[in-house]
């Protein structure tokens, strides 16, 4: 047996460690491997602190009691949280702009974002969106995430100026307020992009709810956590929600070789439905 110690933190068995494999599969079906140890140690350790709890297992044994959901939901958002920035893997975005150049003015363009997180991949595509269609165009963008905890802190669309990197200066200045008063140091999401969106609480490993159909459909770095099966299942759902002829995006180290023959390959990572 082997512990895992973060300096000032309690230490983890591999035993503990399996449980709350084997939890996070359960719930969200994410694959958390053994290098994923010390993480996990780092982001629950105050819970356990928290609640005076001595080691991994007391504190386990807590969010499976039923006792405290909303303690089971916090875990599952510190386990599932992953950094996002505006603009990222760009090469998507000047895909999107040729589609866009193409599609009909006046019809709608809805387009879902999977796995948005703390919402820069939802404004990224909305200063898109807005850049080609128009701010008063009839488009959408849905966001979804299995944390309440990263969309609370998208729909809020404020974001530290440190955050801005990666944002073309003409899409900061056009799209973005300073903040000033309490919010000096942050930038606020213009709340003509924000009034096109909407935020879910989504568990893709799930039975979805009735949203759609999408023009678009961005499940971008997050496939990398599920295992071949989860996949398959994940992509199948989320594939009946896009209508024919749209495109299915994945994260640039992904891939749907393998997981679902209904999509074809257009580009490396873009995938369209017949």
């Amino acid at each position: 047996m082997t512990n895992s110690i973060v300096p000032g933190s309690t230490a983890i068995t591999d035993a503990e460690f399996a449980q709350f494999q084997k939890l996070i599969y359960s719930i969200a079906g994410i694959s958390m491997s053994d290098a994923k140890k010390t993480l996990l140690v780092g982001r629950l350790n105050k819970r356990l602190r928290q609640f005076n709890f001595g080691s991994f297992a007391e504190y386990h044994r807590y969010v499976t009691s039923g006792s405290d959901p909303m303690e089971l939901e916090l875990m599952v958002d510190l386990l599932t949280t992953n950094e996002t920035y505006f603009f990222r893997e760009e090469k998507h975005f000047d895909f999107l702009r040729t589609v866009l150049a193409k599609h009909p003015r006046g019809r709608p363009f809805d387009i879902w974002s999977a796995a948005s997180s703390t919402g820069e991949e939802i404004y990224t595509l909305c200063m898109v969106l807005s850049d080609m269609l128009g701010v008063d165009a009839g488009w959408s963008v849905t966001g979804s995430d299995i944390s309440n905890s990263v969309l609370k802190v998208a729909a809020a669309g404020v974001y530290s100026l440190e955050r801005a990197r990666g944002l073309p200066p003409e899409y900061l200045r056009k799209y973005c307020l300073k903040g000033v008063r309490s919010q000096e140091g942050m930038f606020v999401i213009d709340k003509r992009l924000r009034a096109h969106t909407r935020f879910l609480r989504i568990n893709l490993n799930e039975k979805l709810p009735e949203i759609g159909p999408f023009d678009v459909i961005f499940l971008r770095n997050v496939m990398i956590y599920f295992d071949q099966e989860t996949k398959r299942k994940v992509v199948a759902r989320l594939v009946q929600k896009l209508r024919p002829q749209g495109y299915f995006i994945v994260g640039h180290s992904e891939t749907l070789n393998g997981i679902n023959e209904e999509l074809k390959a257009v580009h490396p990572t873009i995938y369209r439905k017949p």
